[in-house]
């Protein structure tokens, strides 16, 4: 393990970990690496933080992943604990720790007995046998399952396995995608079929809308167990089949017809099986060019449908416009098969850098009627930079919500069935930090207007538009959402759009003056000719101290909180993006559980999970009265201190420090944030109180640059949009000729040239 893995396990920062290296001659030497980077012995050198009474601070997920380092490479146990995951989801916290707490010979045995529990729905399954060694790896993932649940255990075991084999660089759908997705499909689907089900995360959504016989398939063996594990967690009354092999090669269920599929399959994948699948039978729409995987994966699926069935399918945006591709997009067009094509922002999924797409398929029914129209929904336009607020026909009144930030990421590697799997911390925290309820509101709300009433269906320029079928099948055949539904001159009301700009200058003529007041404190003063120096105590250390409690808000599909119970019916919840924008609580209670719902109280300290980006957010904040009685939402700690012991701005002020989230933190573009390893110093109630005041000027200052800055965009695009499409003009020049010869012959006649 490398110098910054001990500090994460000690709670420490990496200049401590330095400092012991020097002045302990105890210290465990390196038995690895190189002189500029050394590797240590795991065991050494946790019996040395023993022997000096450090206790981990690390997560229970952080305590698994080293528990399975700690076997080294080769060792399969990843794969040998499936198993153990899914008896020990049945078992109750108590019983849990009952379990870990026997001596190793008894829980090994016993732990053997709960894994051969496991059914025989699980593929490729064998039975499991646990040695000497595996003592610590079986404590270690009792203790996640207890702590963190069954799911963040099971992903911490299949990212284990994934890394040691060769489809690294595949990524998990993110749930809020799939929710999303699941909830396109009709409400009576029964039986659904994901033919490339990596994590079974699609699967698990389908589930939740009511589906009962859920059929998957996966190239690889361990996103095959993982997906089978995962539904015996998350839907333990489904009907379950998962099998493992290439669903275009050797597809499964080649009798199977569905009510519904959904899927996330491999992109540019260029061995998908072209030359040898010339003639297949499923290619009822053309044969799928060479570098055009994902339209075999659209056929496959629609081959798997009942007439009338749905696919909902998760495909990149070039699909859309590649020439190569434009025959078969116009046959699905011709045919009736393509419904709707919705865009979504960068950084919503993986690849991060790309907008991926939503295309909503329906296989034609014999007689059916006939379709006349798709529909497109520009989901990327409210996140798009510079594009806040283009709803002029429609939306007059208010802003939309800020641009998203733009970043990279590992391409899925070619030839890569595995849709679903998660590559550790630092790549899954993006795309889990997005908020997806806004999004979800507007593409489901469209979607339904529309397979309501789509002969009636009302546009909303600059969102969502209805094409006729032969607007499409031009000679380019493009269904990039984007070019269909971008406002047009004639969409927007010039009256409207001037009483927006006008509101819009007079906001931010109101801002600017607030943030020139918000900017108008002191600040702080010199602490002489050094930088102060005083004692401190981890949150951790605070918390067994009882000067403060710290809890989490629950994800779906995993355990709660400890805090009690809370009624989730119109109930707002604050998010991780209303963090660090200062709003007010935005979110929906739709996917929390009661059980696991958290409500927030004035005075608590509400910590991102999750960080990063460099865009100089807010990491924290204090409740206040518009906040109190909210439901924690996903990816936020919260921290309920002892007000006759500690201030909470002081506390909210020194653990947003970036110094003490990046000392909390593991990855790398975006960071996991543990609460228990921030850090506090010790003051006077008193002195912790001026400070708190100072540092909640500092947020409202924080605050105001975003507001302005939102509201200086929103002004600027509606005033060139207007300008642009010829429904604004500029204001009459007050320098016409009359009144520049008055200002010559006042001001002399070098004015002119002047």
């Amino acid at each position: 393990m490398t110098a910054a893995e001990i500090s994460r396990i000690a709670g420490v920062t990496r200049a401590t970990v330095s400092n012991w290296r020097r002045r302990h001659d105890d210290f465990p030497a390196p038995s690895a690496g190189t002189e500029t980077s050394p590797l240590y012995d795991l065991p050494a050198v946790q019996a040395w933080l023993r022997g000096r009474g450090h206790t981990s601070t690390a997560s229970p997920t952080e305590e698994l992943r080293t528990a399975l380092r700690l076997l080294g490479p080769g060792s399969g146990v990843a794969a040998r604990l499936f198993p153990l995951v899914a008896a020990a989801s049945r078992r109750t916290p108590e019983e849990l720790a009952e379990l870990a707490a026997v001596p190793d010979d008894q829980l090994l045995a016993r732990a053997e007995k709960a894994a051969g529990e496991l059914p025989a729905t699980v593929p490729e399954a064998e039975p499991v046998r646990y040695g000497p060694d595996d003592a610590g790896v079986v404590r270690a993932l009792l203790d996640c399952v207890r702590e963190a649940g069954a799911q963040a255990a099971l992903d911490v075991l299949a990212e284990r396995e994934l890394d040691e084999g060769a489809a690294s660089g595949v990524y998990q759908t993110p749930e809020g995608l799939a929710r999303l997705m699941a909830r396109l499909l009709p409400a009576d689907v029964f039986r659904v079929l994901d033919p490339a089900c990596g994590s079974g995360t699609l699967l698990a959504a389908a589930a939740r809308q009511g589906a009962r016989e859920l059929f998957g398939q996966d190239s690889l063996p361990v996103q095959g167990q993982r997906t089978a594990v995962r539904l015996l967690i998350a839907a333990p009354e489904a009907e379950t089949t998962i099998r493992v092999d290439d669903s275009l090669r050797a597809d499964a269920f080649p009798d199977v017809t569905v009510d519904a599929v959904l899927c996330n399959p491999p992109f540019a994948d260029r061995d998908w099986g072209h030359d040898e699948l010339a003639y297949d039978p499923r290619w009822a729409y053309g044969l799928p060019p060479r570098l055009e995987s994902e339209l075999a994966w659209v056929q496959h699926a629609l081959a798997h449908l009942e007439p009338g069935g749905h696919a909902v399918m998760l495909l990149p945006p070039a699909l859309a416009f590649r020439s190569s591709g434009r025959r078969v997009r116009a046959e699905l067009i011709r045919g009736g098969a393509l419904r709707a094509v919705v865009s979504l922002p960068v950084r919503a999924a993986y690849p991060l850098h790309i907008g991926l797409q939503i295309w909503v398929f329906q296989r034609p029914e014999p007689g059916g009627t006939d379709r006349a129209t798709v529909l497109f929904v520009d989901g990327e336009g409210e996140w798009r930079d510079g594009a806040v607020g283009t709803s002029f026909a429609t939306d007059t009144a208010t802003g939309a919500a800020g641009a998203g930030t733009r970043g990279g990421s590992r391409p899925r590697p070619a030839g890569s069935q595995t849709s679903a799997a998660s590559s550790g911390p630092a790549s899954s925290a993006s795309a889990s930090s997005f908020e997806w309820a806004g999004l979800t509101d507007r593409v489901l709300g469209q979607w339904a207007a529309f397979t309501t009433a789509p002969d009636t269906y009302v546009d909303e320029p600059g969102v969502a538009r209805a094409v006729p079928l032969v607007d499409l099948l031009d000679d380019v055949v493009d269904v990039t959402p984007a070019r269909h539904v971008r406002a047009t001159a004639a969409d927007i009301d010039p009256a409207a759009l001037a009483r927006r700009v006008h509101d819009l200058h007079g906001q931010l003529a109101k801002q600017v003056a607030a943030l020139a007041a918000a900017s108008a404190f002191g600040g702080g003063r010199p602490s002489g000719a050094s930088a102060r120096e005083w004692r401190t105590a981890t949150v951790s250390d605070l918390a067994r101290g009882g000067a403060l409690t710290v809890l989490r808000a629950a994800t779906p599909g995993t355990r709660g909180s400890k805090g009690p119970a809370a009624p989730t019916v119109d109930r707002p919840v604050l998010t991780a993006r209303d963090i660090s924008a200062g709003n007010p609580p935005s979110g929906t209670a739709v996917d929390l559980h009661a059980e696991a719902a958290q409500p927030i109280a004035a005075g608590d300290v509400l910590v991102r999970a999750l960080a990063g980006g460099g865009d100089g957010s807010a990491m924290t904040r204090v409740a206040d009265d518009r906040d109190a009685g909210a439901l924690l939402g996903q990816h936020i700690h919260l921290l309920r201190p002892d007000p006759a012991r500690l201030d909470p701005w002081f506390l909210a002020g020194f653990l947003g420090a970036e110094d003490n989230i990046a000392s909390a933190s593991t990855g790398s573009s975006l960071v996991h944030v543990t609460p228990g390893r921030l850090r506090v110093p010790l003051l006077p109630l008193e002195e912790q109180r001026r400070y708190g005041e100072e540092f909640r000027r500092v947020y409202e200052l924080r605050a105001a640059v975003r507001r302005t800055a939102d509201l200086a965009a929103d002004t600027a695009a509606a005033l060139t949009t207007g300008l642009t499409v010829g429904v604004l003009l500029p204001p009459d020049s007050p320098n016409t000729p009359d009144e520049r010869d008055e200002r010559d012959e006042r001001d002399g006649p070098d004015s002119r040239s002047a």
